[in-house]
């Protein structure tokens, strides 16, 4: 049975938006709230590039990669053909106006992903 941990207020999350939430470890994740106020979590990373998935555009229950428009599910995570890869989903319940995520997830799962490097110290990491 999963311990879950209260993250925020579903007003809290913009309609057809998203909110980005911290971590003590790991990439930040992006909570979605789609039509009829569904809530998805994602790690807050496309599979392509790694680009914020929080600042894409939401629709229906996708939401197009800011960095390059890819497409990718809310529910699963992957992208849409012919693009491949998926980010890892977490999961999220609703109850009485507040969002819940999965505590063990969110202290274990996708822990070794790491943001993109871009501008100049991508150069000097190279």
């Amino acid at each position: 049975m999963p311990d879950w941990k209260a993250v925020c207020a579903l007003t809290d999350i913009p309609a057809l938006g998203a909110r980005r939430i911290a971590r003590a470890q790991g990439l930040p994740v992006a909570l979605f709230r789609g039509h009829g106020d569904r809530v998805f979590a994602l790690l807050d990373r496309c599979p392509h590039r790694g680009g914020p998935l929080s600042q894409g555009i939401v629709f229906g229950e996708r939401v197009a990669c800011p960095l390059h428009n890819w497409t990718i599910g809310l529910a699963d995570g992957c992208a849409q053909a012919p693009d491949e890869g998926c980010t890892p989903t977490f999961a999220v319940r609703v109850e009485a106006g507040q969002v819940w995520l999965d505590a063990a997830e969110l202290a274990s799962l996708a822990l070794t992903q790491e943001a993109p490097l871009s501008g100049p110290c991508a150069r000097a990491q190279a």
